[in-house]
């Protein structure tokens, strides 16, 4: 009778203590009741699924904790390399030195050295005192018998831009200067007898509005001159022009310029001409390269039209989601706009 109990115990004892355990402490104690030989037997068994799996998942989901078991239980064997088998030997080691930034940076964190009320003296004098910088601050604290330092004050201080300020930054300096500044540019346009033709545009880089646009086979200097004086009727043209190196621009050209000041781009540079390049490659994206061209008259009429919605209705970030041809007029405020699309 008491045999059967004992047998009976044993069997009870390796059915709690079953190395298929999903806790991984509860597995370990349970190893340590078993002999050699099973635990051989057992490692087998594991390795064989393990290959099964690699052959079916190249890239199992490991969690956090996952990530730190293996790590932690690597330091007890120095057969670590070769038990790993979802995972590379120089993963987990980079898994080590992740888990040794997070621990010193959450070490070197801790808690902060000095009194909340300190912290908020410094926020209010920075708010109360928008011209003050850390050292002033610090200054100000040293008189109250509180000692910091200057970064220590500087983490503390308010992030916000100062507002009211006089100056300006370079975006809105250089749209200052753009009033007055017109600019013009070639652009190659291929028929489909692949004959080229060359088109020709003139940019009030203000208001990026089209002055002109005209389509032509041979660029000559009397051709262009003639543009010029198309685009600038009864005297009506800018303060200075730019325009590149090319050899048309001769005498001709410069007759009609006058008064004009010509502004050359340098050398193979074409951002220094960005309005007019920006314009030719979205006359290129959005219009030219769905439409195949017949003859120069053809071409001329996509240009006209294509110019006509550049300047009256396509939007340009340049000038603040506007269209070049109302430039000039009042934006509606935010609140007015989502009214209108309620409506």
């Amino acid at each position: 009778m008491m045999g059967k109990f004992l047998d009976w115990l044993k069997e009870r004892i390796k059915h709690w203590t079953k190395p298929a355990s999903s806790v991984l402490i509860v597995g370990i104690l349970s190893d340590l009741t078993r002999s050699h030989t099973d635990l051989v037997v057992e490692n087998a068994l594991l390795r064989q699924q393990l290959i099964v799996l690699q052959r079916q998942i190249k890239q199992p989901q490991l969690s956090n904790p996952d990530r730190f078991r293996l790590v932690f239980l690597s330091h007890f064997t120095a057969f670590w390399k070769q038990a790993l088998h979802i995972v590379q030997p120089d993963t987990l080691l980079r898994w080590h030195r992740e888990l040794f930034q997070f621990y010193w940076r959450r070490k070197s964190q801790g808690k902060s050295k000095i009194s909340p009320e300190t912290i908020a003296l410094i926020q209010e004098m920075a708010k109360e005192n928008q011209l003050w910088g850390a050292e002033r601050i610090r200054g100000e604290l040293l008189k109250l018998g509180i000692e910091v330092s200057k970064r220590t004050v500087q983490r503390y201080m308010p992030k916000e831009k100062k507002t009211g300020s006089s100056g300006q930054n370079w975006a809105t300096f250089l749209k200052n200067q753009a009033s007055g500044i017109w600019a013009c540019d070639f652009t190659v346009v291929y028929d489909w007898l692949f004959r080229q033709w060359y088109v020709f545009v003139v940019m009030e880089l203000r208001t990026r509005r089209i002055i002109h646009t005209r389509v032509t086979k041979y660029p000559t200097d009397k051709w262009m001159a003639q543009q010029l004086r198309e685009a600038t009727p009864w005297g009506q043209g800018p303060k200075y022009f730019i325009r590149d190196h090319y050899k048309k621009y001769a005498a001709h050209f410069l007759a009609v310029a006058g008064s004009i000041k010509e502004v050359k781009t340098p050398y193979r540079t074409p951002e220094a001409n960005g309005g007019c390049e920006r314009f030719m490659g979205s006359l290129r994206r959005e219009c030219m390269n769905h439409i195949l061209i017949y003859d120069d008259k053809h071409l001329q009429r996509v240009a006209t039209e294509y110019t006509s919605y550049f300047n009256q209705e396509r939007l340009h970030q340049g000038i603040d989601q506007r269209t070049p041809d109302h430039y000039d007029q009042t934006r509606l405020k935010p609140k007015i706009q989502k009214n209108l699309m309620d409506e």
